[in-house]
């Protein structure tokens, strides 16, 4: 099956479509846009300037793949959005190119945002990520591998949220969330470990069990943050496991500070 474009689309002579690209009837995409094969565009997206989407994607109806960010600042510099493979983008979600000389916002393979879905300008989106609908990425959000977030949630510009966390629905996310565990309530509180997720994925029962621990030493041990990184990072067995050096790693790194504990409930 060769590409098929739709005579009713603008496409635009300095695109390049590979093998197999489909683009339905009204979809307009725009100067420099490279989409790999297999992708098929429905009716009435947009695919902004200098947008570059992998191979076997689905942009469907009325989505905003690659638009001016919105950010005042904003000067018409030359800036980017790239999309991996095989990554769904559903009925009128609005992805922003990057800000500032160069900047990129960047999505990866094997995602989900479903409809009406924003990822706002220069965010940064792993493998695996599943954003329900409405979900609102601000600008500079960084979203690690397997991450789920319920619908109607926005995330405050410049968080970051670890791989494999998943976070419930209609909530706010102003602080970074760590790897591995359920976040919900409001304010956001960690819920405890995403075991069942972690079980799903293959993680071998020894991690998931050390995760539990320094989970317990960071939320439940009436420590501070720094006071419990310190208790982990002194108990070699806890640091012989990888995760549990990702999440050492995660919030030393962390500038916005991360969520707390879950209140005692009278």
């Amino acid at each position: 099956m060769s590409t098929s474009i739709d005579p009713r689309a603008q496409v635009s002579p300095s695109a390049e479509l590979g093998d197999n690209v489909c683009v339905g009837p009204f979809t307009i995409i725009e100067d420099y846009v490279r989409i790999g094969d297999g992708t098929v565009i429905d009716a009435n997206a947009l695919i902004g300037i200098r947008t570059r989407i992998g191979k076997n994607c689905r942009i469907h109806h009325g989505a905003v793949v690659g638009h001016v960010p919105q950010d005042l600042k904003y000067a018409n510099e030359p800036t980017s959005l790239e999309i991996g493979d095989r990554t769904v983008v559903r009925e009128y979600a609005a992805l922003h190119r990057g800000t500032g000389e160069g900047g990129r916002t960047i999505i990866g393979s094997d995602c989900f945002l479903m409809g009406f879905a924003h990822v706002a300008h220069d965010c940064v989106l792993g493998n695996h990520i599943i954003m329900a609908n409405a979900v609102m990425l601000a600008g500079h959000c960084v979203v690690e591998d397997w991450v789920t977030i319920g619908g109607v949630t926005p995330v405050h510009q410049f968080v970051k949220i670890g791989q494999h966390a998943m976070i419930g629905g209609g909530l706010r996310v102003s602080k970074d969330v760590p790897p591995y565990i359920l976040a919900g309530n409001d304010p956001l509180v960690c819920e405890g470990l995403n075991s069942i997720g972690l079980r799903r994925r293959g993680f071998q029962p020894a991690a998931i069990a050390a995760l539990d621990k320094a989970y317990q030493l960071l939320y439940h041990a009436k420590l501070n943050v720094s006071q419990a990184l310190a208790r982990i990072r002194d108990n070699a067995e806890l640091m012989a496991v990888q995760e549990v050096r990702n999440v050492v790693e995660f919030i030393e790194k962390s500038k916005r500070g991360i969520i707390g504990a879950p209140r005692m409930r009278g």
